[in-house]
């Protein structure tokens, strides 16, 4: 298995992208979403692998969430905040034949899910390795 910080590093990545890419001329804004769904997806994932838990192949945000919440229950605003929904840019937004494009708006939506995601589940770890846990 990897190290939870791997998977940190490759979400750290995805944001990049993500936020460089939103600052051209021209952005690509399916492609935005797609990297921030990559990014909140690796970054539930390395909570889990910090918590020693199996993670299975699977794009889906909400399952990822409902996991976390078993470990620890402040995971549950994810849903008040919507970020289950950016599973929908995991695979579908990659291939021709969508009938929806996101727009600028929708790809600000997603970095700031993001970058919220990235922020608490950051705060968790570090509080949890300062508890001693990791």
């Amino acid at each position: 298995m990897k190290s939870y910080k791997e998977w940190i590093l490759k979400a750290e990545h995805d944001l990049k992208i993500a936020f460089d890419e939103i600052n051209t001329k021209d952005p690509v804004c399916d492609m935005i979403c797609f990297h921030c769904q990559q990014a909140v997806e690796k970054l539930l994932k390395a909570f889990l692998i910090f918590h020693n838990k199996e993670i299975s192949k699977t794009h889906d945000i909400a399952d990822l969430i409902v996991r976390c919440m078993e470990i620890d229950k402040e995971f549950d605003e994810f849903f008040d905040k919507e970020i289950d929904s950016l599973t929908l840019y995991a695979v579908e937004m990659r291939y021709p034949g969508v009938l929806h494009f996101p727009s600028i708006d929708e790809a600000k939506d997603a970095l700031n899910k993001a970058q919220y995601v990235k922020e608490f589940v950051m705060r968790k770890l570090e509080g949890e390795k300062l508890d001693g846990r990791g």
